[in-house]
């Protein structure tokens, strides 16, 4: 055993501690750790109660401004603070966009009135998509994809609403009513629709409606407005329709 080893052994053996030393000031260290570790632990107990509080406050009034019920949830996870304020920012956008449709389409109905659409153009609006509905035979003939002189005159009324408002974006949908296609130049129901809607397109094109805000559909019979049991039903089925959005950053 070496000199410097043997006073501690001498030390241990009698039970005595070196001099100079005292065995409890690791007990000061401790205690501070140990308050610096409540203290934090509170400090976060308040901010996540503080937040949660907000959240609750700040989510309350989303919901109460938009009309929703989703409770304090968002697919069944809480949301994180970070991601509060983008939500938020997000409702308070969809909120905006919502009131200028609503704007929008009360200024359709006073268009409608003054051109004399009314009773030619349906109009409805939803969530903020404003949907305008023409009869498909006022702008087509029987069978025909090609725009008759009543249709152009109609879609060029349309036009000048069109290009008042150029933060739409205007999706032309072609419908049909269920008769199935018997011979002639088209091959169904989804053929007619399509050309009629891209027919109208192309027209609007030319009277200067900026392409970018135009797209065209063909859903042939899908989703008709009343059952194909007569007559009347099917003629009310076959239109086409302008379906209306905000073009987000146009």
């Amino acid at each position: 055993m070496s000199d410097d080893a043997q006073p501690s052994a001498l030390y241990e053996a009698e039970g005595m501690e070196p001099e100079g030393e005292d065995p409890r000031e690791w007990l000061v260290t401790f205690a501070d750790m140990s308050l610096l570790l409540l203290v934090f632990f509170i400090l976060l107990f308040s901010m996540s109660k503080m937040d949660d509080e907000r959240f609750r406050e700040s989510f309350y009034s989303v919901r109460m401004a938009l009309g929703d019920a989703m409770g304090g949830t968002l697919g069944g996870e809480k949301i994180r603070e970070e991601d509060l304020g983008v939500f938020i920012d997000q409702a308070l956008i969809h909120k905006q966009m919502v009131e200028n449709q609503k704007r929008i389409f009360s200024d359709f109905r006073f268009y409608q009135n003054t051109q004399g659409l009314e009773g030619v153009v349906g109009a409805h609006l939803d969530e903020g998509t404003i949907t305008l509905q023409v009869p498909g035979d006022v702008l087509f003939g029987v069978g025909e994809v090609a725009l008759t002189p009543e249709g152009r005159k109609i879609i060029a009324e349309l036009r000048d609403f069109f290009i008042r408002y150029h933060d739409q974006v205007i999706n032309i949908r072609g419908f049909t009513d269920d008769s199935p296609v018997r011979g002639g130049r088209f091959r169904d129901n989804w053929e007619i629709s399509a050309l009629r809607a891209v027919n109208v397109l192309r027209y609007l094109l030319e009277l200067g409606i900026e392409p970018g805000r135009l797209t065209s559909t063909g859903l042939a019979d899908l989703y008709p407005l009343y059952p194909n049991t007569s007559d009347e039903n099917r003629a009310r089925n076959r239109r086409v329709e302008f379906v209306l959005e905000k073009r987000i950053g146009g």
